[in-house]
């Protein structure tokens, strides 16, 4: 008979102890420690069914390997079979996160009943009803008779459910409300979220399966519990959306089977989530003409381009401190092109207050929007309005040089599209451009050259 022992897990960070104390090592959290027995005889852990007879695992030489190209699984859900990089992949794991009501749950039931016509589902959630679900489904119009139901929070009954009806995709809502009984912390705990996640995710792999897991975020918007859970799944999405805007944007953070900073874009209706396949004209749809400091600029999310419009105000400010106050867009790197404009374009920026927006809620993190985010402060702060038909992009260095962007071709094809008439854009990367585009093309080097051609 094993002589079983403690171990004590911090139960914010998950790090492992060997005695109890009162502060964690490994984070500094104090009172976070708590006692769990194991079983020195099994490293897998109490509960954790084992494979009984297998082979020995043996390396093998990368050659003697064959690959699997086998077809990726469509959820009927085209935005987010993008974000997923073309499909659902069989025996892939997909962590699904994002604030409280944004729409997870209504957007894995459609994905899992269109799902179901092709094989059997199963959504196992630990926070809802089985009435509460088929309510929901009633208001989506979903009837599935292959889309399986249940209400679960133990990890060892959702483990013999899934081995019972062998599904063919499982989606878990939410993996922190799950808990294992060889733990005696409480659900939601680090080290229930990581014993949890890796069991299903190694019953995924084993029986090839798909699996969903839904997870919460904290106020800061990060995933709740340990960060390895991000690097335990395949793919990583986060559903974001600003409260006072319809849209709701998918965004692969993390994806093995795919290109990552894909984007998927959606439209919250009474009935459910609506598909938008051109998201550039619902950014652009409220876009208002004659404006001072609004400037469309041509940005790439993963594969896919989209056409914003960044707005500024330059306001006298009577502060020692001006302000500096941006939404979607990184407030350091505006404190850094305000001083770059000061110093290369003389403005006095020093006694104004800058406040930033891109319309629409939407975020912008690539350098290739520093052209456009310069040109809509200084056409704000000479009150001037730009050319509604022109569009921008380009980075923006320290000498006040525009430097060259990646992905031209695609850009401007979608400013194109939707008939924009001028370009304003590095002129190294106007050099090698796709043929038939209707815009006019003005290279700029540096930011004196922009001042010129803009208005």
């Amino acid at each position: 008979m094993s002589k079983e022992k403690q171990r004590f897990v911090c139960q914010d960070c998950g790090a492992d102890h060997g005695r109890w104390e009162g502060r964690c090592l490994a984070c500094g959290a104090w009172n976070t420690l708590k006692a769990f027995t194991v079983d020195p005889a099994g490293s897998r852990g109490r509960g954790t069914p084992a494979v009984a007879g297998g082979p020995v695992a043996r390396p093998m030489p990368l050659s003697a390997i064959t690959s699997d190209h086998r077809m990726r699984l469509a959820t009927g859900v085209g935005e987010l079979d993008r974000a997923l990089g073309g499909g659902l992949t069989p025996g892939s794991a997909v962590l699904i996160a994002g604030d409280p009501g944004i729409g997870k749950s209504t957007l894995l039931m459609t994905a899992l009943a269109a799902l179901s016509a092709h094989g059997t589902v199963l959504y196992l959630s630990g926070e809802e009803s089985a009435q509460q679900i088929r309510q929901r489904a009633e208001r989506l119009g979903i009837v599935g008779d292959r889309l399986l139901v249940l209400m679960e929070n133990r990890l060892e009954a959702a483990v013999d459910a899934i081995l019972a009806c062998a599904p063919d995709v499982v989606a878990i809502d939410s993996i922190q409300t799950l808990a294992t009984d060889a733990m005696p912390a409480g659900a939601g705990a680090v080290s229930q979220v990581r014993e949890c996640a890796a069991r299903l995710i190694q019953l995924a792999k084993q029986r090839d399966m798909a699996l969903f897991l839904v997870g919460h975020v904290t106020k800061d918007g990060q995933i709740a519990g340990p960060r390895v859970l991000e690097h335990m799944v395949d793919t990583v999405l986060y559903f974001e959306g600003e409260r006072g805007h319809d849209y709701r944007i998918l965004r692969a953070i993390k994806n093995r089977f795919g290109p990552a900073n894909e984007i998927g874009v959606f439209e919250m209706r009474e009935m459910g989530l609506i598909e938008v396949p051109n998201p550039s004209e619902l950014f652009l749809a409220d876009r208002g003409s004659g404006v001072a400091g609004g400037v469309v600029f041509a940005g790439m999310e993963g594969t896919r381009p989209v056409l914003v419009e960044i707005q500024s105000l330059a306001a006298a400010s009577l502060l020692a401190q001006p302000r500096r106050a941006t939404l979607g867009f990184d407030p350091n790197r505006l404190a850094m092109l305000a001083a770059v404009m000061e110093k290369r374009l003389g403005l006095g920026l020093f006694n104004h207050d800058l406040f930033l927006n891109v319309a629409g809620g939407f975020r912008v993190t690539e350098p290739a929007a520093d052209l456009a985010v310069v040109a809509s402060i200084f056409a704000s702060y000479r009150n001037m309005a730009v050319d509604p038909g022109l569009v921008i992009l380009g980075e923006v260095g320290l000498g006040g040089e525009v430097r060259a962007v990646s992905h031209v071709g695609p850009r401007l094809k979608e400013a194109d599209k939707l008939g924009f008439t001028r370009c304003l854009a590095p002129a190294q990367s106007l050099k090698s451009l796709p043929g038939g585009l209707k815009l006019t093309f003005q290279p700029v080097a540096n930011l004196a050259e922009m001042v010129e051609r803009l208005f």
